[in-house]
């Protein structure tokens, strides 16, 4: 258990540094916003370009990814069908919902549990692919149309070309898939620039926290709680469902598969929502939630299935 808490405690601390810096008011009140944009258009796909560049690709379509694809899908459905019984949030804060209960954190808090708990890191790779590939372009695709005011076919079929977090990962899919060596020379700044995306993405998560209360109640707190229950509780039951009794997974493989599904909501989540100003409290506060809940989880899962 020393990877899983040495990865959090590697994040909980660069949070903190950004809610310190916010509090002495470094940067001035508009520094989270100007990090998460730069995070956003400029280290965040130079960091998934390099990621993926590099991916196995037969590690990457495998049984794993088609567990981890229908966890996460059923999780968003459930948050959807929810929504629609109870809430009925405009499109923006319900697409930020659904995403926060299923789109984990593959790469802050994913890569350390795949090294340090799986023992390899190609565990992670299914997950990058379709979190950036499928899940990724469809919320910010819906994101986008709600941000406009309007839906075309133009408009969502442009949509991959338009947003660089797509543009970069399905750039680096391509390289992958080809089996393409892309010089040194050329990869380095990539590398460099994406050396700064999660530092940046941290910081700006904890920016983010300093004036404001977590989990009020008049910011949606039901909200908050069913999506960090479906993230943090239901998904990896889901996931040991469909891959021990749908494909017959077992052992170190099992063990995977269910870990990876507990990690927390990505805080790219929250870099969405700020990017659109939509469900920003929603994604905060289940990033929050589900980081602190998913350490026990972990640990519990380690104790049934390592």
């Amino acid at each position: 258990m020393g990877g899983v808490l040495l990865g959090f405690g590697i994040i909980g601390f660069v949070i903190a540094v950004g809610y310190v810096a916010a509090r002495l008011g470094i940067g001035g009140p508009e520094a989270g916003f100007v990090l998460n944009r730069i995070a956003f258009f400029v280290t965040g796909p130079a960091l998934l370009f390099t990621v993926l560049a590099r991916a196995d690709i037969a590690d990457v379509f495998s049984v794993p990814l088609l567990v981890a694809l229908i966890a996460a899908v059923s999780m968003a459905a459930v948050y959807l069908v929810i929504n629609l019984l109870f809430w009925r949030d405009p499109l923006g804060r319900a697409t930020i919902g659904s995403m926060a209960s299923g789109y984990v954190n593959a790469n802050n808090i994913g890569l350390p549990v795949a090294v340090y708990v799986l023992g390899d890191a190609h565990y992670v790779a299914p997950l990058i692919v379709i979190q950036l590939v499928i899940f990724a372009p469809i919320g910010l695709a819906l994101l986008d149309i709600e941000a406009r005011g309007s839906a075309s076919v133009g408009g969502i079929l442009s949509q991959p070309v338009r947003n660089p977090l797509i543009i970069a990962s399905l750039t680096g899919l391509v390289i992958a898939v080809l089996g393409i060596e892309v010089p040194a020379p050329v990869m380095a700044p990539f590398e460099l620039l994406g050396g700064a995306a999660v530092p940046l993405i941290l910081m700006a998560f904890g920016m983010s926290l300093y004036g404001q209360r977590p989990f009020a109640a008049s910011e949606g707190r039901s909200r908050i709680v069913v999506a960090s229950v479906l993230k943090a509780v239901v998904m990896p039951i889901m996931a040991w469902v469909v891959a021990s009794l749908g494909f017959g997974l077992s052992g170190a493989e099992l063990f995977a598969v269910v870990t990876l599904s507990a990690l927390p909501t990505a805080q790219n989540i929250f870099n969405y929502a700020s990017r659109y100003n939509r469900g920003v409290v929603l994604a905060r506060d289940t990033v929050l939630a589900t980081t602190l809940a998913s350490v026990p989880v972990i640990v519990v899962i380690a104790a049934l299935l390592a």
